[in-house]
């Protein structure tokens, strides 16, 4: 019995390379890094792994557990690892003078700081606890996911950590600094021409592989524990108890699966606050005209040019009943108000905290000409150090028919006067 140590891990793109990585099935919690010798091997397709290895003798190896006893141990990792994380912070924007004067309270809840670097770092290990417990996932399991991005970089960090082989199943568009999170975490990359075609290329790995199609877009609603005090809701109302206004107006969020606005409505509600949920949905989702209409057949061939939020389709995981109003948010107005956004907060967002902010604004001009005073909490969904390449890239953005010159004056001035942002009916769906 052995355990090699892992020295160093080079990385190195190919598409035609295909090499045996063994899994870190048994990996140790206490030494990071070090993997067991009692592994199952498995063809990776896709990025070439180099592993140099310090092959050295253990006194200390793991016994080979059987089904039963991976999965209690499994679970142990997922909540060890949730008892090492704090919070994450609740940002203030207390430099605004228009909130100021008219005595409105504006927040952020920074999901950025999760170990994978955004809120879908909750839902992640939601949806592994909820396979696990439903015996979805054993100790050599592959799993698959259809994912933009966030989604598949938090599930490959659990996946590494319980040791288990993951394919993101992703449209082609998806930003590079995100891909090579995933092939950081060990993942691999599926990457197809449609966002519409991520659902059936993930069911036929499944299939293929005999692996577990986690379903973000089915289960999310299902496996986050919406009446607990862990999850993101509880979390926000703890950090406003000491406010000024501690019971906010409303909380905006995006969505991409709908788990988020249905974990906050349904908490709000069993607690008893008066808490209203808005939703902001980008051009080219479904979602808004769902909301409006209760058509669940409703498809679009265009996929959402924000990145995380905004579907082609209508997912069973969101809840339109549980959402109290639906903000559209035209695609030039979210990655503007993520450009000004950070001149406020000092720090870099993701366009899908673009789309949330902008939404904010409106709802906060809505409670000035009404002379309603409170509070207000949006959520940061992931920093915008993954997206230096291209929301934050001025050819980038060029190449992609972004003009952000007259929407990011028209967010400033309403910052700096309150003049009326420009709002907008969603177009009709292609």
């Amino acid at each position: 019995n052995f355990t090699p140590k892992l020295d160093s891990v080079a990385m190195e793109v190919s598409r035609k390379d295909s090499e045996l990585l063994q899994a870190k099935t048994y990996a140790h919690d206490a030494e990071p890094g070090l993997v067991q010798a009692n592994q199952v091997k498995h063809q990776v397709k896709g990025p070439s792994f180099e592993l140099r290895q310090n092959i050295a003798p253990s006194t200390h190896v793991k016994p080979i557990l059987n089904a039963k006893e991976w999965v209690q141990e499994a679970l142990q990792k997922l909540e060890r690892d949730s008892a090492r994380s704090s919070d994450t912070h609740l940002l203030k924007l207390h430099r605004i003078n228009i909130f100021r004067q008219n005595d409105l309270d504006l927040y952020l809840k920074d999901e950025s700081t999760h170990p994978s670097g955004s809120l879908k770092h909750r839902l992640a290990k939601s949806l592994f606890v909820f396979g696990l417990c439903n015996g979805w996932i054993g100790p050599t399991t592959p799993i698959i996911e259809a994912s933009s991005g966030s989604t598949a970089v938090s599930e490959a960090y659990f996946a590494s950590l319980l040791g288990l082989r993951f394919i993101a199943v992703m449209p082609k568009t998806t930003s590079q600094a995100k891909i090579d999170m995933i092939k950081f975490y060990f993942g691999e990359c599926h990457l197809v021409e449609k966002a519409s075609d991520v659902y059936l290329a993930s069911e036929q790995l499944a299939q293929d592989l005999s692996g577990h199609f986690m379903n973000q877009f089915k289960y999310a609603s299902q496996a986050t524990d919406w009446q607990g005090e862990g999850n993101m809701a509880a979390s926000i109302f703890r950090q406003m108890s000491m406010e000024p206004y501690p019971v906010p107006e409303w909380i905006v969020c995006g969505a991409g699966t709908g788990g988020t606005s249905a974990t906050i409505s349904r908490y709000a509600t069993l607690k008893n606050f008066k808490t209203q949920v808005c939703v902001a949905d980008p051009e080219s989702s479904v979602f808004y005209h769902y909301w409006k209409t209760g058509d669940t057949n409703l498809k679009s061939t265009t996929g959402s040019r924000i990145e995380g939020i905004g579907r082609p389709r209508v997912e069973k995981s969101f809840n339109r009943e549980s959402i109290s109003e639906m903000i559209h948010v035209k695609d030039n107005y979210s990655v503007a108000a993520m450009h000004v956004l950070e001149s406020i907060i000092g720090k870099k967002v993701g366009p899908s905290t673009g789309t949330n902010f902008y939404a904010m604004l409106l709802l906060s001009a809505r409670m000035i000409e009404a002379g309603k005073k409170g509070s207000l909490v949006g959520i940061l969904c992931d920093s915008g150090e993954r997206y230096i390449n291209t929301y934050y890239n001025k050819d980038w953005l060029a190449a992609n028919n972004f003009d952000l010159e007259e929407p990011k004056r028209e967010i400033q001035e309403f910052l700096s006067s309150g003049k009326p942002l420009p709002t907008w009916e969603a177009a009709n769906l292609n």
